[in-house]
């Protein structure tokens, strides 16, 4: 007489073994058919299992949080049955659900093509319409290994060996002929996975190891309903539309190459928006009191050692040698800093001492990884170290906090998000000294009435740090600055200052960056402004045309008066039509478009449209430009119209 418990806390007794079904059609007639998952004592179930002795049922519907991912799991696997029907010798490597859909792996030599993908999902519905249960089995991890090394499915092999122990009981889940072990719950028939959409192709390493050999990564997702993925795809087509690598190519502000991978070649249209930004946080910091300064590409391995920097991060650093010498091409601005703090001797009042650089770093990043200007291999980063003592700490990362949301101010981001990533795992250092750093970077969140949240075991080796993440109005979050509070770095590297007891005493630093790196900071810009940067930063403000030839005196003169008050100008005296140039200068997102006929002569005034197609109406010259001065001077992130 097995007894039910219900997940809604209510229990039956059934006098004999009965079958799932129909226990789901006894106790839910009416919403049975709204279940997509059961599990039985917390393992999956299918409604034909046959229940023998006390158990606890639990029924996910898709209103429960996690019949999302429960979805995904399964779609994931029947797009893996797929990809084997199709091509019966390919070899299934990794698979993963994220945060928007997930990602399958595959290992053979026939190149996948975008073509191929509409195959694929075809497939996919072929399978759907047998509406099969999926099934389950529990094994042993070495009856695990023999079914997938029967299979020649070394992949999986792999995985087995590397996430499970031997005295493991693994979940097997069959798809009718295909079989996977478990990644998680799945749905008990695969016709809850109709709402599907595979994306794109790519590229990956093996375990991200390029020695390894690369693999063909399938890309895709999985809805509740229609509903849900119809908004997803047009997310997705509004996020393609704003890649600034799209928008790069009329913009024309930069371009990378196969000699030189991850390295940005500046055109001078990016060049201007790359100093404008680095300018205004310039400004920023003689506001706030820093110093800045300059350190070298190319330091001694031997200060990497000791800062413990080549320990923890010697995969991204690239190297070189020169004179029996092996020098370290940096991939962060600190050991330099500290280089020239130990400059002379410092006397407790000489702290703080705020030292910037706009420091040019290189990282190895994995060639797979590289993104436009979003992942690179040599970025500037808007870095800062502040030496200071004890009992400067809480006032010093307050000015910190307080200049970040100062500079962010000027950008019109949706939110700012904040994280407390706490002590990894790999880390140096004792747990004193870590819970105190710890302690003092979330008393300061708090006390400044900042919501943040935990990120446990994020932090640098050296220090707990906070991250500051702009969401963008696609809700898209980008990490972008930083605060970290570090007492090892200086101890390692030998700093001290004299104490007001005339005792040698270690200063603490505060590392600190607000962009983050001045290249993705751009690419963020571009794709939340879709082009359209503010005026500030636009690299050609305005744009005088000409109806004819004959008005070129005047515009000639208007462009000098732009010129000399340092207002970026072009002029277009072409000999073409009119609209023809309004269009070639409003897919360049050139803010102000001004117009010179004969009547705009006569009267001293320009005609103006903006980039959006707006009409602003004839306006005297001057008063133009006092209206674009003060557009250009408080940094607005809007126009006149707007």
């Amino acid at each position: 007489m097995p007894v039910i418990k219900f997940y809604d806390g209510s229990k039956e007794i059934y006098e004999h073994s009965i079958s799932l079904k129909e226990i789901l059609k006894h106790k839910y007639p009416n919403i049975i058919q709204s279940f997509i998952a059961i599990s039985i004592n917390g393992n999956f179930a299918n409604l034909n299992t046959l229940i023998t002795e006390d158990s606890s049922i639990q029924c996910i519907s898709k209103k429960d949080l996690y019949a999302l991912n429960i979805i995904r799991c399964s779609c994931m696997q029947l797009l893996n049955y797929s990809i084997k029907t199709i091509w019966p010798l390919c070899k299934i490597a990794d698979s993963k659900v994220t945060s928007d859909g997930f990602y399958c792996d595959i290992d053979m030599e026939k190149r996948i093509l975008e073509k191929d993908l509409v195959l694929i999902e075809k497939e996919m519905k072929v399978l759907l319409k047998k509406k099969y249960n999926i099934l389950n089995k529990k094994v042993s991890f070495n009856d695990a290994l023999r079914e997938f090394k029967k299979q020649s499915e070394t992949y999986k092999v792999d995985l087995i060996k590397n996430n499970f122990l031997e005295n493991d009981v693994i979940s097997l889940y069959y798809h009718e002929n295909y079989i996977d072990f478990d990644i998680g719950m799945q749905v008990f028939n695969i016709k809850f996975c109709k709402y599907f959409k595979l994306q794109k192709i790519g590229g990956v390493y093996w375990k991200g190891n390029k020695k390894n050999k690369m693999l063909q990564r399938i890309y895709a997702t999985a809805w509740l309903n229609q509903e849900e993925l119809d908004k997803h795809l047009i997310y997705i087509s509004e996020v393609k539309k704003r890649d600034h690598r799209k928008i790069n190519k009329y913009l024309k502000l930069y371009h990378i190459q196969d000699e030189s991978p991850g390295m940005i070649f500046w055109h001078n249209n990016g060049w201007i928006i790359f100093n404008e930004l680095e300018n205004f946080v310039r400004e920023k910091l003689k506001e706030y009191e820093y110093k800045e300064v300059k350190t070298p590409l190319l330091i001694d391995k031997s200060i990497w050692g000791k800062s413990g920097h080549w320990d923890n991060y010697k995969d991204a650093i690239f190297t070189t040698s020169s004179e029996n010498r092996e020098y370290c091409i940096k991939p962060m601005n600190c050991p330099g800093h500290v280089q020239i703090f130990n400059i002379g001797l410092k006397s407790y009042r000489d702290l703080p001492i705020r030292m910037a650089e706009f420091g040019s770093c290189h990282r190895n990043e994995s060639s797979g990884s590289l993104h436009g200007l979003m992942r690179v291999r040599n970025f500037t980063q808007d870095d800062a170290h502040i030496f200071c003592t004890q009992s400067q700490i809480h006032s010093e990362i307050n000015n910190c906090i307080k200049m970040i949301y100062d500079l962010y101010s000027i950008f019109n981001f949706k939110k700012i998000l904040i994280k407390f990533s706490t002590r990894p795992k790999k880390r140096i250092g004792d747990d004193i000294i870590w819970d105190k750093a710890e302690k003092d970077l979330s008393n300061a969140l708090i006390k400044n009435n900042l919501k943040f949240e935990y990120q446990l075991g994020e932090g640098a080796f050296y220090g707990p740090k906070i991250e500051f993440i702009l969401q963008d109005s696609l809700n898209r979050n980008w990490q972008c600055g930083t605060i970290q509070l570090d007492f090892y770095l200086p101890l390692r590297l030998n700093s001290f200052y004299i104490n007001e007891h005339n005792k040698k005493s270690i200063p603490i630093i505060i590392h600190r960056a607000i962009l983050g790196s001045i290249e993705r900071f751009i690419g963020i810009l571009i794709e939340e402004c879709s082009g359209k940067l503010p005026t500030w930063l636009s690299p050609v403000q305005v744009v005088v045309i000409g109806i004819k030839n004959i008005y070129s005196v005047y515009i000639n003169k208007i462009v000098k008066k732009f010129n000399f008050l340092k207002i970026r100008v072009e002029s277009d005296l072409r000999n073409e039509k009119i609209g023809l140039k309004i269009r070639e200068h409003t897919l360049r997102q050139i803010p102000y478009i001004l117009i010179c006929g004969e009547k705009e002569v006569q009267t001293n005034t320009v005609s103006i449209r903006s980039r959006n197609g707006n009409n602003l109406g004839i306006i005297d010259v001057d008063l133009f430009i006092k209206k674009l001065q003060k557009e250009i001077f408080t940094r607005s992130f809007f126009q006149m119209e707007e």
